[in-house]
């Protein structure tokens, strides 16, 4: 089932529909909205499919009913689209990163679009030329594919009297979402077909959030991917012990990769099992003493966990029984000099030195970081016939410096200091009992552990019958899932089954 790229058929600049404005009363251009064009053929799935690459952007406007339509920003996308498909049933699925404030190019070269970069994960990706081969796990057979580029980021910009700090926030960033995804079904006659989110990391605190504001705009939606969650961000102050409980299962899924455990079972997630076990058991009821807890509670515990941690005993005695993911990563090769991911626990290297409490910088991003931003480019000029003056950012300036973590959730009187959107996404269920989401995970993910994701989606209040609404997929990978082709292939045979469960 291999994939092959046809060179383009043709290449156009073309304005879409719609009257915008070319200047602004403020000296700043407001430009056209034009697209990059071009046609391809791909075998996915087991059939022939010609396809539409659209390279372009959309303007948002600041006021929902201005006549004047005064756009504030300019968002960039690539969308691909089956061609003699009648869009009244063919899916369309938005997808983007998180960060936040990071451009979507990793979703775009690595996940589910037409082509993807090879990389030598768990090594650090070699020196260019990168290679670039057609992706046989795309969803392009289930769902036309339309990629965002968060507003500020890649190739999106303010415009007119548009600034970044008019989407760096969490709020400020559901409404440009929102409104981007509703320009784009308007100008391309998509209010009646099947529609999905597909956000990783921050992207899936996003695809909650937009659960419930589109739903107000009166977009339904099929179904949510959510890759590598993050939905609630009040677990780790200080004081709370929950993070330490949802880690432990990433930890222990770490240490049996690296070989820190003794007496091994056949498989990693029987040992996954057993560590879920122990953190909703034992360890919960030791740290829920405290201070109060006794010297035998505390070396009893301690010797447990490190059977499924790899740590030493002294060492968790010493912390409290208490790690963070960050001191985790520093220790558990400490005696080989090595630290290891945050992204992606398989990944380790050598620190600038053994001391210290935490890892001086994450091998997993610097190992994939070259290949991706390289590639991306080279396949924008090359393959997709998209050129820009402009530069692109893979982290929008200014963003996350500005970002206002407040969050309005769907029934708060006040806003919240720090989000907790899977709130938003369970009232959304609860009001569309047809709405599916699948949680995708990987077992090595330090940034988003798994357990984390588990205890969210199942105190968001969709009880009964609603828990069948949302499906589990845990996979040998890290953050970025895609990264390891056997676990991409396995993702990928998931999302197929939930795609046609969710139509």
């Amino acid at each position: 089932m291999g994939l092959t790229l046809s060179g383009p058929a043709f290449c156009q600049a073309t304005k879409a529909p719609g009257e915008v404005k070319e200047e602004s009363d403020q000296g700043i251009s407001i430009p056209k909205e034009a697209t990059a064009v071009t046609q391809h053929e791909a075998s996915i799935g087991g059939r022939g499919i010609h396809y539409t690459a659209t390279v372009g952007d959309l303007l948002i406007s600041k006021e929902e009913h201005d006549q004047n339509y005064k756009p504030y920003h300019s968002v960039f996308y690539v969308a691909y689209t089956e061609d003699g498909e009648d869009a009244k049933n063919r899916p369309v699925t938005f997808l983007y990163n998180g960060g936040p404030g990071t451009a979507s190019i990793w979703l775009e070269m690595g996940s589910v679009g037409p082509v993807r970069v090879i990389s030598q994960s768990p090594e650090p990706t070699n020196n260019p030329p990168f290679k670039v081969v057609p992706n046989e796990y795309s969803l392009l057979d289930k769902s036309d594919l339309v990629f965002i580029d968060a507003p500020g980021t890649g190739y999106s910009r303010p415009v007119g009297k548009g600034t970044i700090k008019d989407v760096a926030g969490v709020d400020e960033d559901l409404t440009a979402f929102t409104k981007f995804i509703v320009r784009y079904i308007t100008v391309n006659q998509r209010w009646n077909s099947p529609k999905f989110l597909f956000g990783e990391s921050y992207g899936t605190t996003r695809s909650a959030g937009l659960s419930a504001t589109l739903s107000n705009a009166g977009v339904q939606l099929n179904g949510i991917v959510l890759l590598s969650s993050l939905l609630n961000f009040n677990t780790g102050s200080a004081g709370l012990d929950n993070s330490y409980i949802t880690d432990l299962p990433s930890f222990a899924a770490t240490a049996y990769y690296h070989n820190k455990v003794a007496n091994k079972p056949a498989d990693v997630m029987t040992f996954i099992e057993q560590a879920r076990e122990f953190a909703q058991g034992a360890y919960t009821k030791a740290l829920y003493q405290g201070n109060a807890l006794s010297a035998a509670d505390l070396d009893r515990t301690a010797i447990q966990m490190s059977a499924f941690t790899g740590l030493s005993v002294q060492y968790l005695k010493e912390a409290n029984l208490r790690v963070s993911a960050a001191r985790f990563r520093k220790e558990l090769l400490r005696d080989q000099g090595k630290i290891l991911g945050r992204y992606d626990a398989r990944f380790e290297a050598p620190d600038q030195n053994d001391a210290g409490e935490y890892p001086g910088f994450d091998p997993s991003s610097t190992g994939v970081t070259g290949a991706y931003v390289a590639s991306f480019h080279d396949y924008l000029q090359r393959e997709l016939k998209y050129t820009s003056d402009e530069t692109y950012n893979t982290r929008g300036p200014g963003l996350y410096e500005n970002w206002d973590w407040k969050h309005r959730g769907t029934d708060d009187d006040w806003p919240q200091a720090w989000p907790y959107v899977a709130g938003d996404l369970g009232d959304t269920i609860r009001k569309n009992p047809h709405l599916m989401v699948f949680s995708a995970n990987g077992i090595y993910d330090l940034a988003t552990p798994f357990s984390s994701t588990e205890w969210e989606l199942s105190h968001m209040g969709t009880n009964g019958k609603l828990l069948q609404n949302v499906r589990y997929g845990y996979y040998p990978a890290g953050h970025m899932v895609y990264l390891n082709v056997e676990a991409l292939k396995e993702f990928r045979q998931d999302l197929a089954h939930f795609y046609n469960d969710a139509q």
